[in-house]
C-alpha cells in the first residue's frame, strides 16, 4: 500500500496578511510530490510552535490543536477509503475525494463567516441582509459557480427588485467582501476571481436636511389622541437635530453620558461607527434645546434613549411629516444632516462642526458647506457689509 505522510505547515508562503497572521496548512507527501490542504486557521508567528507542530499562546490553543489532529485523521480516513475501493492512491485522487465530501457551499461559508466575524452587530446585520438577498437570488451557490456572469446576474436581480443605485452598490460591496474572504481562506483560487473586471457603480448622494422653518414646525407640533404614541420618535429626532447624533449613538446613550464640565451639562460619548470621542456642550447648542428635551424626560432617560428600531422610527417620521404638513421626505439620519447644515448656516467654523459630528476628516464635513444655497447668500451679505 502506498502511504501518504501528513504534517502541519505554517506560513508556507512566508508572508503575513494585514492582521499579521498566516495560514496553517496540512502538507500531504507522496513519492516526492506534495499538495496542501487549508485548515482555514490563521495564526500569528508567536502562536505556532514549529518544533512541536502545535498551536501555543492562543486562547483556543487546545481546541485548535484538536482540530488539526481531526483534520489529519479525516485525510487518513479518505486515503483508507480509496485503498479499500481498490483504487490507486494518488495526491490528486485524495484531494478530489476530500473536497467532494468536505467542501461547503458559498452561502454556508458566508453565513459562518459573518457569525464568526469580530465586526459590530450593526455591520453583521447589514451583511446578513446581503446574504438573505443572495439566498433569494440563488438557493444554492457552489464556489465553482462564482463567475463574472453570476456577479452581473446578481446586480440585475437587485435592480429588478427596485433597489436604487447606491443600495445596489452597498450589497455588491458586501458580495465582493464575501468573495475576498473566500479567497483569503483558500476556498476560492484567485485566478478565478469573479470581480476582476467588475466596477461598483455609485451615484452622488443628496443629503436631506430641514431648514429652520421646517424644524420649527416639528418643534411646535402637538401630538394628541392616537398620535401621542409618535411623540418618543419625534423627541428623539429633534434631539438628534440639535446634537447631530446618529441613530446608533442615540440608542446607546445612558445617564452616564451626561456629565458636568465647568458647572455646565455636556454630552460625552464615543461614536459607534468610528469610536471617536465626542463632547457636546448641551446648553450652547441651538439655544440649549437638547438640554431642555433631556430635562423633559428626566427620571425616564433610559426610556427616552430606548426608541423603536430605526426602520420603525422612519415609518413614524413619515406619519409625523404628514401631520406637520411638511412636503419634504426625511429619515432619522436627516437629523444629523440638519444639525451640520444649520450649524454652518449659523456661522460655526467647519473644524468646530467636524469635532461636534465626530468626523475624523474635515473633508467629510465639507459636504455640508455646499448643500444650503442660503449659506452662500448669507456669506455674501457679510462681505457686502464689510
Amino acid at each position: 500500500m502506498r502511504k501518504i505522510s501528513y504534517r502541519p505547515v505554517y506560513n508556507r508562503k512566508k508572508q503575513l496578511n494585514a492582521q499579521d497572521k498566516a495560514l496553517l496548512q496540512i502538507e500531504a507527501y507522496l513519492e516526492r510530490r506534495k499538495i496542501y490542504f487549508s485548515t482555514h486557521i490563521y495564526l500569528t508567528p508567536e502562536q505556532w510552535d514549529d518544533k512541536r507542530k502545535i498551536v501555543k499562546h492562543h486562547p483556543n490553543a487546545e481546541s485548535l490543536n484538536y482540530k488539526i489532529k481531526e483534520f489529519i485523521f479525516a485525510l487518513e480516513e479518505k486515503e483508507l477509503s480509496i485503498w479499500k475501493d481498490g483504487r490507486t492512491i494518488t495526491l490528486k485522487g485524495l484531494k478530489d475525494e476530500f473536497n467532494s465530501t468536505t467542501s461547503k457551499s458559498f452561502l454556508t461559508f458566508i453565513k459562518e463567516d459573518i457569525e464568526s466575524s469580530q465586526a459590530k452587530e450593526s455591520t453583521k446585520r447589514n451583511r446578513m441582509t446581503t446574504y438573505s438577498l443572495l439566498s433569494k437570488f440563488r438557493s444554492h451557490i457552489e464556489f465553482k459557480e462564482l463567475t463574472p456572469r453570476l456577479v452581473c446576474d446578481f446586480e440585475k436581480f437587485l435592480y429588478g427588485n427596485q433597489f436604487k443605485t447606491n443600495t445596489v452598490a452597498k450589497h455588491m460591496k458586501h458580495f465582493k467582501a464575501f468573495v475576498n474572504s473566500a479567497v483569503n481562506q483558500d476556498y476560492l483560487d484567485f485566478s478565478a476571481y469573479p470581480f476582476r473586471h467588475y466596477h461598483i457603480k455609485m451615484s452622488e448622494t443628496k443629503h436631506t436636511f430641514l431648514v429652520p422653518e421646517e424644524l420649527e414646525k416639528l418643534e411646535n407640533l402637538e401630538l394628541t389622541g392616537r398620535h401621542t404614541r409618535l411623540a418618543p420618535s419625534l423627541d428623539a429626532f429633534l434631539f438628534c437635530c440639535y446634537t447631530g447624533l446618529r441613530y446608533s449613538d442615540f440608542v446607546n446613550l445612558s445617564e452616564k453620558n451626561i456629565v458636568t464640565i465647568d458647572k455646565k451639562p455636556w454630552l460625552v460619548f464615543n461614536t459607534i461607527k468610528t469610536g471617536t470621542e465626542v463632547k457636546l456642550p448641551l446648553t450652547f447648542l441651538f439655544e440649549g434645546k437638547a438640554w431642555k428635551l433631556l430635562r423633559k424626560h428626566k427620571g425616564h432617560l433610559s426610556e427616552f434613549f430606548s426608541i423603536k428600531p430605526n426602520s420603525t422610527v422612519n415609518k413614524e417620521l413619515l406619519r409625523i411629516r404628514k401631520i406637520a404638513g411638511l412636503e419634504k421626505h426625511f429619515s432619522f439620519h436627516s437629523a444629523r444632516h440638519t444639525n451640520a447644515t444649520l450649524l454652518l448656516y449659523k456661522g460655526a467654523n467647519i473644524t468646530t462642526v467636524q469635532k461636534l459630528l465626530g468626523h475624523r476628516n474635515v473633508t467629510t464635513t465639507q459636504i455640508y458647506s455646499e448643500v444650503m444655497g442660503t449659506t452662500i447668500i448669507k456669506d455674501l451679505k457679510k462681505c457686502s457689509k464689510g
